[in-house]
């Protein structure tokens, strides 16, 4: 390894189409869609055979049978078998923070490749018994005798049978994300036609670039579809506005199901490199990675739960030297309108700027012509794993259309967390 550090390249990402749960992919599990968009990268680059250093990737809603869930989809593909894989997970920045660590050890010169990938399904959900019942089949299955199945049941009561969903809520609040954003609108004063502005946009943005092919080489066909099958090219600010609130009751609500992200199943996956293993093979850089940030807010105690990429974005510019208006492109994720919303008002705020991210000055605005240029996550669905690699392959593209630029990406996560990057064209 050098004492230099190298550029941390994007050569380009594949994904599967995302689709609503319940739907086309009812019947798909995490290992099948991850594997799916792995297989479509390796088919983009002509990766056949190929040995990554690294294929890093996870998913947030799983199985126990998704243990070992990275290098198990990866031996479904014709990557060579020789390719490690390493399952890890940061609720939906998983995938980006994937990127951001396989980057860090091609900048230092640890690897020449990696994959960073991610994959969600909320159709296939991990639904158990309770603990007792649970422990009832331990013991059954480790008896040596059947007096000892038999003694592992005793005092079972019908009740313990009843299944167990995945909680739907944060465990330290018992809130779920569209409650705790809420919260976030209204301390933020977020209007519910702002935020249904925001939606349709997202979708017709989407529906444009898939019109003018921009889509044609990162998604790939998969499961009989070509498409993601959320986006609404015909939704208007009416149709918005008639939707119920689906978070509260109170007067006040200001979230819907149009102006949220859906439960979606998908996969998503790209291709990190050194210039030297990309130029041996042939393969053009869209962009590099030049900077990454993570941070944290205290939810618990009353900050927004999904604040912290304000932070995480505050420091990463600090580290860079770079202002919030330097970038060209802007990828904020769309967990819910109102969260984007509630992130570009706190970093125009004086107070905020000052009190909570220690600033001397706002952040100030950006030119919203350049937020999600081709569309969002209100409009493509968001399958929690799987965003961060959708919107590193998909600012990559947009810089390598471009031709120049530089461009930031902020994801918001489950339990208070943000993750920013930033992305350059050569």
């Amino acid at each position: 390894m050098g004492e230099q550090l190298r550029r941390i390249a994007v050569i380009g990402g594949s994904r599967i189409p995302f689709c609503r749960s319940n739907t086309i992919y009812a019947d798909k599990s995490n290992m099948d869609m991850l594997s799916g968009a792995i297989q479509g990268l390796v088919d983009r680059f002509s990766l056949h055979g190929e040995q990554m250093d690294e294929v890093v990737a996870g998913a947030v809603t799983t199985h126990s049978r998704d243990w070992n869930l990275a290098r198990e989809a990866l031996l479904s593909t014709s990557l060579s078998p020789l390719s490690p894989g390493i399952t890890m997970q940061q609720a939906c920045g998983t995938s980006l923070q994937a990127a951001l660590t396989i980057g860090a050890k091609i900048a230092s010169g640890q690897i020449e490749c990696g994959i960073a990938a991610g994959t969600d399904t909320t159709s296939d959900p991990p639904i158990t018994f309770g603990s007792r019942f649970s422990h009832r089949l331990v013991k059954a299955s480790t008896a040596k005798s059947a007096g000892q199945r038999l003694r592992a049941f005793k005092g079972f009561n019908p009740s313990e049978l009843k299944p167990v969903l995945p909680a739907n809520g944060e465990p330290r609040t018992l809130l779920s994300m569209g409650q705790h954003c809420e919260r976030m609108a209204r301390e933020w004063e977020i209007e519910r036609q702002d935020q249904d502005q925001l939606a349709q946009d997202s979708h017709h943005k989407a529906a444009r670039a898939y019109d003018a092919g921009f889509f044609d080489d990162i998604v790939t066909f998969w499961g009989d579809v070509s498409r993601d099958n959320n986006i609404r090219p015909d939704t208007s600010l009416e149709k918005l506005a008639g939707l119920r609130t689906a978070f509260s009751k109170d007067s006040s609500a200001t979230l819907t199901a149009g102006n949220s992200t859906p439960l979606t199943d998908g996969a998503a996956a790209v291709l990190l490199a050194s210039e030297e293993w990309a130029r041996e093979r042939k393969l053009p850089v869209q962009a590099f990675i030049t900077a990454g940030r993570t941070s944290a807010v205290d939810y618990v105690h009353d900050e927004g739960l999904l604040m912290a990429p304000t932070v995480a974005v505050a420091e990463m510019l600090q580290r860079t030297g770079l202002t919030l208006q330097d970038f060209d492109f802007y990828e904020i994720h769309e967990a819910f309108a109102a969260q984007v919303l509630c992130t570009l008002a706190a970093w125009e705020s004086e107070d905020y700027c000052r009190d909570r991210l220690g600033l001397d000055s706002p952040l100030g605005p950006i030119d919203r012509s350049r937020l999600n240029v081709k569309g969002s996550s209100i409009a493509f669905g968001h399958p929690f794993a799987a965003t961060g690699a959708r919107i590193v392959s998909t600012l990559a593209q947009v810089l390598e259309e471009a031709g120049s630029g530089r461009g930031l990406i902020s994801v918001c996560t489950a339990g208070g967390m943000g993750v920013a990057a930033i992305l350059e064209k050569a």
